[in-house]
């Protein structure tokens, strides 16, 4: 019961803020500044860029732009109305559309430092009795949220099947979700790099009917990833290297919640404020970590 109420906050917290934050804003504030102006304030970076929080880089192409941390967490939270998060490291932003036309996706780029990720399993995994076993997990934990007094959420599929480059030792998929009565079905694209002390996460999230643009974005950042030497999937070290508590598999959708005690970073797609559209919302860690905390509050109340 506990794991599916923190499950099913992922979307229903955050809209509550989002929405919240939006009615909320002082007049006088929303009037000073528009969309335009404040993605103007933001400095963009093209070509290589370094992400030494991760010991990894980007060449970018001139069809995509990044925003560091600080400008990356400023589209997220005041543009987007994300809660805080301090594990984004950084925002990749295709040059069209613009983050305020429609249309618009965002790339939200997160590491994890678990350890090096067996990849012995990658060839094993049964693709379809995965998705099975995530569809059925929530449809089970959609009571629950109703219980709670929160939207349900349904897996409806593979927008983009799962499939593990193991030359590369990069993962991708994407997963289509329906949101309550939403009229718009949720894309949700994940990329995994594995690396020598963990691994990059690459997640982009839009309504499905922006799959073709997306699958197209994210192909072409595969090969524009990789981690520095020295922190490769390569330069792993079996005599030193913490090794993670999981394999490959677990690295998509839910697998870390069941099979590490972690939870997975979910990117969802709910409403942007300035337009009838979608908002990306990511950054779920604040939520989580507030939600143990007040249990802990009304445990010791008890």
């Amino acid at each position: 019961m506990m794991k599916a109420m923190i499950r099913g906050l992922l979307a229903t917290l955050c809209v509550g803020m989002a929405l919240s934050a939006a009615a909320q804003a002082p007049e006088g504030k929303a009037a000073e500044t528009t969309p335009e102006q404040f993605v103007a304030s933001l400095h963009f970076k093209d070509g290589e860029i370094a992400v030494p929080q991760a010991k990894a880089h980007f060449r970018l192409t001139p069809a995509f732009r990044y925003l560091e941390q600080t400008d990356a967490r400023r589209v997220l939270e005041e543009l987007w109305g994300n809660p805080p998060d301090e594990s984004v490291l950084g925002l990749i932003v295709p040059a069209t559309p613009t983050l305020v036309e429609d249309k618009s996706w965002a790339v939200v780029v997160t590491y994890s430092d678990d350890g090096y990720v067996s990849d012995e399993d990658a060839a094993k995994i049964d693709y379809q009795e995965m998705l099975e076993e995530m569809q059925q997990g929530t449809k089970d934990e959609n009571a629950a949220r109703k219980e709670a007094g929160y939207g349900t959420v349904d897996l409806l599929g593979w927008a983009v099947a799962p499939r593990y480059d193991a030359a590369s030792k990069k993962m991708y998929w994407a997963k289509e979700l329906k949101f309550d009565e939403s009229k718009e079905n949720t894309l949700n694209y994940d990329i995994r790099v594995l690396g020598r002390n963990g691994y990059l996460s690459l997640n982009a999230v839009s309504g499905m009917s922006e799959l073709g643009l997306v699958q197209t974005g994210m192909q072409q950042l595969l090969p524009m990833t990789e981690f520095d030497a020295g922190a490769r999937y390569a330069d792993y070290d079996a005599s030193t290297d913490k090794v993670a508590a999981y394999g490959v598999a677990a690295l998509i959708g839910g697998g870390l919640a069941a099979k590490a005690g972690l939870f997975a970073k979910l990117g969802l797609v709910l409403a942007k404020f300035w337009k009838l559209g979608l908002i990306a919302v990511v950054g779920l860690g604040a939520l989580i970590k507030r939600f143990f905390s007040n249990k802990r509050e009304q445990d010791t109340i008890k």
